[in-house]
């Protein structure tokens, strides 16, 4: 195999690899618990969408006093500290993977 046909072969890899990744980030996926109480939507990359509780899921007891107001609060409340939680997580990866690579960007590492 000679060489340009090699570099040929690598970019559409990379291509292939980035087309993937451009997929995953698109896709939603949910996940629910306590009956479908709770539900929350991540992308394909496990990356944090969005939370959505009823009322039961914050009162079982007594779910009529619950208000839509509360549970939006408690929505909002919960997605900033996800959000803000996996972008912690994802520079501290960041960082570990440079130490790993001494700087260099290996496409679809991180």
């Amino acid at each position: 195999m000679n060489f340009a046909n090699m570099m040929q072969q690598a970019q559409k890899m990379q291509k292939k690899l980035q087309d993937a990744q451009a997929e995953l980030a698109s896709m939603e996926i949910d996940g629910e618990a306590g009956n479908g109480s709770v539900k929350v939507i991540v992308t394909g990359q496990g990356k944090f969408k969005s939370i959505k509780l009823t009322p039961q899921a914050i009162n079982p007891e007594h779910p009529e006093t619950i208000d839509t107001d509360t549970i939006e609060m408690l929505e909002d409340l919960i997605s900033q500290a996800m959000i803000k939680a996996t972008e912690k997580a994802s520079e501290k990866t960041e960082a570990a993977m440079k130490n790993v690579t001494g700087g260099i960007k290996i496409p679809g590492l991180f």
